[in-house]
């Protein structure tokens, strides 16, 4: 059988205000290295072949020599600027591979540095069967549906409630044409509150996107509690404590 082609679209672009930090939170230092190095090298060590980087114009100069060239991640194939929105960086990721034409396309957070082969090889699987799948974990909580005053109106049957990660898998011809029918819509003037890829094709497409097992460690640096917490699941930080 002939091996897909895999690539993988790393999104940089975010400011991070909610850590309340000068400094992107996919910059910040965790153990020494940037947040970003993490999921970065999860992809250079896998089976996918290219990586496209998707950061902030003013960022681009600073991740190709701090980050691409100082930690030898030969699968960068190119780091170009985002957009307004997520979902215009992603268009831009996607854009740069339309003359590659992938088999498939990973969408991952750049500030989700736990990123593992387990899960991208179990994304890459749900792919080629389902065509588009998405990494996340049923939720531990109760989860309550609010009005607009706050007041619970639903409690939606927990088994069924899934808090969704990245990556998110699918066959790049399925996702390209699902976010060029997105922006075209978007220029017409219909307005989108998109929080996700998977959200393009449900409502573009109206396709079911298979839900993948990530893990719980693979959690998305967004507050300064999450950067404490990320201290605790890297593997230098487990050993440590297991010696004492």
């Amino acid at each position: 059988m002939e091996k897909k082609k895999y690539a993988a679209v790393v999104l940089s672009a975010g400011k991070g205000t909610r850590m309340n930090s000068a400094i992107p939170k996919q910059y910040l230092m965790l153990e020494g290295k940037p947040v970003l190095y993490y999921s970065l090298q999860a992809f250079e060590k896998s089976m996918v072949d290219e990586i496209i980087l998707v950061t902030g114009e003013d960022d681009i100069e600073y991740c190709r020599k701090e980050i691409a060239e100082k930690y030898g991640f030969t699968k960068i194939r190119e780091i170009t600027a985002g957009g307004k929105e997520r979902y215009h960086s992603v268009f831009c990721g996607l854009e740069k591979l339309k003359g590659q034409q992938p088999d498939y396309v990973m969408i991952h957070d750049g500030a989700r540095p736990f990123l593992n082969d387990g899960i991208i090889q179990r994304c890459a699987e749900a792919a080629e069967e389902f065509h588009a799948c998405t990494a996340g974990m049923p939720v531990k909580d109760t989860i309550k549906i609010a009005d607009e005053c706050l007041f619970a109106r639903q409690t939606p049957e927990r088994k069924y409630v899934w808090q969704i990660q990245t990556p998110q898998v699918f066959e790049f011809p399925l996702i390209y044409r699902a976010y060029e029918e997105l922006l075209r819509r978007e220029k017409r003037g219909e307005a989108f509150s998109v929080t996700d890829d998977a959200m393009v094709l449900e409502i573009i497409c109206g396709r079911k996107v298979k839900l993948v097992e990530g893990s719980y460690e693979n959690i998305k640096i967004t507050t300064p509690e999450d950067l404490q917490l990320a201290k605790v699941f890297l593997p230098s930080t487990r050993t440590e404590k297991a010696l004492k």
